[in-house]
């Protein structure tokens, strides 16, 4: 059976200039740069793979044995990147996303602790909340809608209730969406011109809008931390139960420290963006399939009738929503919210028949695995059902990694997995979405895979 192949950006069929490789279809200076459209066809197929950069090396291991070994076995050999430090400085600062060696294992053994307080089934209620809100915006609305706005504002309204206990305003959520849009054009092309080897300066006009972006989300997340750390460190007594609390309360079990505010505003900050970014660019994703596929979405509708009915749904019936919980996962796979995970050799290393010199650059790819045509049978359609078959088995244990792999495993993968579940089905309960004649959106690879024009659809009430 052929399934429908959903738009990506077509790859380079012949090999040309580094210029034309590595940096198509980038107009430099500005903030169009596109990770994904700068692939050779040749990159779904390779296993490990080389560029030659202007200061540096870069290479594409792109075999799950590399894969393995990069991110889970020899990890500290591989740490992050400083490219995407210098990405997400001015929004992030040197939180668990970025951040390496002892750093990092002090903020992640404090971090555990934290998810484990704030486990899914305590916060399914919160979701539920924001999941209800959602759908009675879209029932005030029909015909065409701009679903990316709407899943951003939903999984911003999610993580906001779970992090500070109070919903997040509609004002609130169209200057987060904008602030980020931006940031991610600007942050992204300045971290890729210092990843080429350009001087600095040639990315300073980009270093100021992002910065400018960036303390304007910072304006809303950091006083309501301010409130809240200076409370418990006063004494008062402290009456919620979210992940801020947590985070706050929280002792590192080796100094017996507490993170500062600045560590503190960082990770909330790390974890508001991360936590719903990556989300809605999923959710947005599979509307689309949904709509572009209807057989599956009149299975998905007829799923979410015979589960949920009329009534709320219960954090017990995530496990029999099968199908809302593939078409999430399958949506991850052909749209993994980061497409690349740039690493750093620490030393110098063989891989396969070359050997990677200390100081390059190794990158995993989701998006080039999840495609790799040696280990995905139609590895551009979209076939929810693929994750019921035995077949896809082996690809799904060794080449599937939307939350990564290793120690540095997204710490919200569960929390994710059930937004996505509860979103979808929820969604496809209630209406139905076609897609809009004459539009097709752009995929883009910046900080997230976002459509570069948006993802328009017609929503109906069922």
């Amino acid at each position: 059976m052929t399934h429908f192949v959903p738009p990506f950006p077509r790859p380079i069929t012949k090999r040309g200039p580094l210029v034309d490789t590595l940096l198509r279809p980038y107009k430099f200076l500005a903030s169009r740069y596109c990770s994904i459209s700068a692939l050779i066809d040749r990159a779904y197929s390779m296993h490990l793979g080389e560029l030659r950069l202007f200061t540096t090396r870069m290479y594409l291991a792109n075999q799950p044995e590399l894969v393995k070994r990069i991110l889970v076995d020899e990890a500290e050999d591989f740490p992050k990147n400083t490219i995407i430090a210098d990405m997400l400085e001015l929004l992030m600062g040197d939180s668990i996303f970025v951040s390496n060696g002892e750093v990092w294992k002090r903020q992640r053994r404090m971090m555990d602790p934290a998810f484990e307080n704030t486990r899914i089934k305590i916060v399914f209620g919160l979701m539920l909340e924001a999941v209800d809100a959602l759908v009675e915006r879209m029932e005030q609305r029909s015909g065409e809608m701009a679903v990316d706005t709407e899943m951003t504002h939903v999984t911003a309204d999610i993580i906001f209730r779970t992090i500070f206990s109070k919903p997040l305003t509609a004002n609130e959520s169209r200057l987060i969406y904008a602030a980020f849009i931006r940031f991610q054009e600007t942050a992204y092309a300045r971290g890729m011109t210092d990843a080429v080897g350009f001087p600095k300066w040639m990315s300073v006009l980009g270093y100021r809008r992002a910065r400018k972006s960036a303390a304007e989300i910072r304006a809303i997340l950091d006083p309501l931390v301010r409130v809240r750390y200076d409370s418990f460190h006063n004494g008062e007594v402290q009456t919620h139960q979210d992940i801020l609390q947590s985070l706050i309360s929280i002792k590192d079990e080796k100094s017996g420290t507490h993170f500062d505010f600045r560590e503190l505003c960082e990770q909330v900050a790390m974890l508001f963006l991360a936590g719903h970014e990556t989300s809605a660019s999923a959710l947005s994703w599979a509307l689309y399939l949904l709509a572009k596929d209807q057989s599956v979405q009149e299975r998905l509708h007829a799923e979410a009738l015979a589960v949920l009915g009329d009534r709320a749904p219960a954090f017990s019936d995530m496990r029999k929503l099968g199908l809302a919980r593939n078409v999430f996962s399958e949506t991850l796979r052909l749209y993994p919210p980061v497409a690349f995970l740039p690493r750093l050799a620490a030393k110098t290393c063989p891989m396969r028949d070359k050997v990677i010199a200390a100081g390059s650059m190794v990158t995993v790819s989701p998006w080039l695995i999840h495609r790799h045509r040696r280990y995905w049978k139609e590895p551009d359609a979209f076939d929810p059902d693929r994750f019921d078959r035995a077949e896809s088995d082996e690809a799904l244990r060794q080449s599937y990694l939307p939350f990564s792999k290793g120690p540095r495993v997204c710490l919200g993968a569960a929390f994710a997995l059930q937004e996505g579940t509860l979103i979808l089905a929820s969604l496809a309960r209630r209406f139905k979405f076609d897609p809009v004649p004459g539009f097709e959106p752009k995929p883009v690879g910046r900080l997230t895979v976002r459509s570069e024009n948006g993802i328009r659809l017609i929503v109906s009430k069922r």
